[in-house]
């Protein structure tokens, strides 16, 4: 059976959406597998950021690290609800994620996970963008 070795989002920019004064980025999580495989994890999250006020250029705020940042935070682990702790809602992202590898024939625990590396790559459409292009 294959392990996972690292954690990999895709960050792509959002260009119905990016203008002067918003970034909006899209975020896909992948487990990316010891025999080069890759099992998507989360399609669903990204976000926006906004600046306000005349002449204001998001480029000029936004910068690859932060990104890459937001990026890893937007696909989790998500801040407690219902009464949770901090360290049960960590514990029910990880084992979820991990729920969906045993779907795919993975065996691995949400600890394991959680240890991971975990590099963010950016689509052709943020490169170009944050190259100014």
């Amino acid at each position: 059976m294959t392990a996972v070795t690292r954690l990999v989002t895709h960050a792509e920019l959002d260009e119905a959406d990016t203008n002067a004064r918003q970034l909006s980025v899209s975020a896909r999580l992948e487990a990316a597998l010891a025999d080069g495989r890759s099992v998507v994890l989360l399609d669903d999250r990204g976000w926006s950021s906004f600046l306000s006020g005349d002449g204001a250029d998001i480029r000029e705020w936004a910068s690859a690290e932060d990104i890459a940042d937001t990026a890893r935070m937007v696909v989790g682990p998500d801040g407690p609800f219902d009464g949770q702790t901090e360290e049960q809602a960590e514990a029910a992202h990880w084992a979820a994620l991990a729920d969906i590898l045993k779907r795919h024939g993975v065996d691995t625990a949400g600890p394991e996970l959680a240890r991971l590396p975990h590099d963010v790559t950016f689509g052709e459409r943020l490169r170009a963008w944050l190259a100014g292009a």
